[in-house]
């Protein structure tokens, strides 16, 4: 399986007329954060696969409309339906588990706190989100053997890619939830990567830790 993942920055790669040629044989998309939902809804308009995504620091003015339950696949749940908001056909995930193609994936969206701004978050904050869906990793270890399968997120985990200054750094909690639930994959954003030869990847116990930033295609047939 193919997964495109996305997050910070409006890749003219991803965002072009060219992107079914580019990418058309993936099979799932991840969107990390940071991007305005625009920009997702062509993604998933073009290459008519699922796109999951959670919400970063920024981009955030759609957060509410959609945080609080209203269906982007469904304009009638809308005070006023008389056009489809942007972002139709993709799926939220913020605090929340889905199965998708086949794939446990569990999301937690937002950064450090560090103006008190929109979907920003202490540790303790960002733990509370993260004891919101253990009743479904537990479900899902029970009914499918194993916990979840992709933690996507926007901040990285503390120490891993993140950076010393406190709006850019990890969260400790995201390095708990990779020891206890054992997930595959944790996709972030948020720290950006202006250098080719900057780290992407990082392992932490059976988990590959991948910065998602711009553009980034994981196959899960090829062993990291």
């Amino acid at each position: 399986m193919k997964i495109l993942c996305i997050s910070d920055f409006i890749d003219p790669l991803v965002y072009t007329n060219t992107i079914r040629e580019r990418f058309g044989d993936v099979n799932l998309v991840l969107g990390a954060g940071d991007l305005p939902l625009e920009y997702l809804e062509f993604v998933v308009s073009s290459l008519d696969k699922p796109l999951l995504f959670v919400f970063g620091n920024h981009e955030l003015k759609d957060y509410r409309r959609i945080k609080h339950g209203m269906d982007v696949k469904n304009p009638r749940t809308f005070p006023v339906a008389t056009a489809i908001p942007p972002g139709a056909g993709t799926i939220f995930v913020g605090a929340q588990v889905r199965l998708e193609e086949g794939l446990v994936i569990a999301g937690l969206g937002g950064c450090m706190r560090y103006n008190r701004g929109e979907n920003q978050y202490t540790e303790w904050g960002m733990t509370r989100e993260m004891i919101k869906i253990i009743p479904k990793l537990v479900f899902n270890r029970i009914f499918r053997g194993r916990f979840v399968d992709i933690l996507l997120t926007h901040a990285p985990p503390l120490g891993i890619h993140d950076k010393p200054d406190l709006c850019h750094r990890g969260f400790k909690c995201f390095l708990w939830f990779m020891r206890v639930f054992r997930p595959k994959y944790l996709i972030h954003g948020h720290v950006h990567l202006y250098d080719l030869a900057a780290v992407r990847t990082s392992r932490y116990y059976d988990t590959l830790v991948v910065n998602a930033y711009s553009h980034f295609v994981i196959d899960t047939e090829e062993k990291p």
